[in-house]
């Protein structure tokens, strides 16, 4: 049984559609990743998967409970992490563990066992008798997770959830949602940050105008847009002309200035490297650094976004 299933899964607002036949399924222990634009139906999505907006047609089973049928019974198996940390400021972090605990109808044993627990596990034993008001961001997020944990769900919804952390928070945030999967939770991720998507996700859904245009890992997408290979080079000085060279090559097919770097885009990166070495050869160019990069993530879900524009 998959952990999550939507069938011809459609919302309607009025005579707006917002999710036009949805169809994927979620793997029990995996990491599943819902991308798409602003307004393409995420939200959405999740409102119905999660069992605060009914769907207009077809269903969808979450922990392999009816959505529309059975709600009560699919609310007990998962926990949600919103994009907005709903926590209670006047409660100190214990409290708000405790809490959220004695909502999902936890006896008090069970309610004081898993806060130690969660304490532990997300780093924030120290910061127990603190009132939620004064945690920093990267904590309130921590503690959210630590909410939606507390009657330890099958499965984890989370909404934006390095939304506005520094690079340390978001780097604790992703191992902690690695180390959630490798004991078997199931992880359903909306996410803006693509990259964050690529190096967590093992498959991810993208959707687009409310309809899904692709779901595979993310490097099977990758390799659908063979074309968008490049090659990344630096200098320690840009060679006068280079960017006229580069324009005038018949191997490149576009150039892009990316900070300190040049990101050169070529369908054959070995024909572009031999008139690359000839050129630096001429020019005694003094080069820092050189890399061969395949398409990213981001490259198919701006392809996949654009390609739907045009066919609307």
């Amino acid at each position: 049984m998959d952990a999550i299933e939507a069938e011809s899964l459609t919302k309607y607002f009025g005579e707006l559609l917002a999710v036009d036949h949805v169809n994927f399924r979620v793997k029990k222990g995996e990491i599943f990743g819902f991308l798409g634009p602003n307004g393409a139906g995420k939200t959405t999505t999740i409102r119905m998967l999660t069992t605060l907006t009914r769907p207009s047609k077809g269903t969808a089973r979450v922990a392999g409970y009816d959505v529309l049928n059975e709600p009560l019974r699919a609310k007990q198996h998962f926990g949600v992490v919103p994009e907005v940390s709903n926590v209670y400021d006047e409660l100190s972090v214990w409290n708000n563990l405790m809490f959220a605990g004695e909502i999902y109808g936890m006896s008090r044993t069970e309610r004081r066992s898993r806060s130690d627990e969660l304490l532990s596990v997300l780093a924030l034993a120290e910061h127990s008798d603190k009132k939620a008001r004064n945690l920093s961001k990267g904590l309130k997020r921590k503690l959210v997770l630590g909410m939606a944990l507390v009657n330890s769900p099958e499965i984890l919804f989370l909404d934006e959830p390095s939304s506005g952390l520094d690079v340390t928070s978001t780097r604790l945030m992703r191992d902690t949602i690695r180390q959630l999967a490798q004991r078997g939770m199931t992880v359903f991720l909306t996410t803006h940050n693509i990259e964050e998507a690529n190096l967590l996700c093992d498959r991810v859904a993208i959707i687009v105008k409310a309809r899904i245009v692709a779901i595979d890992s993310p490097e099977n997408l990758k390799m659908t847009l063979d074309a968008s290979r490049s090659v990344e080079i630096a200098f320690k000085k840009d060679p006068s002309g280079l960017q006229d060279w580069l324009k005038a090559s018949n191997r490149v097919n576009a150039v892009r200035k990316d900070g300190d770097k040049w990101k050169v885009f070529t369908s054959n990166p070995s024909e572009f490297l031999d008139s690359l070495v000839n050129y630096l050869e001429r020019e005694r160019a003094n080069l820092l650094s050189i890399n061969t990069l395949g398409p990213s993530l981001e490259d198919v879900f701006v392809s996949l976004v654009t390609n739907a524009g045009k066919g609307g």
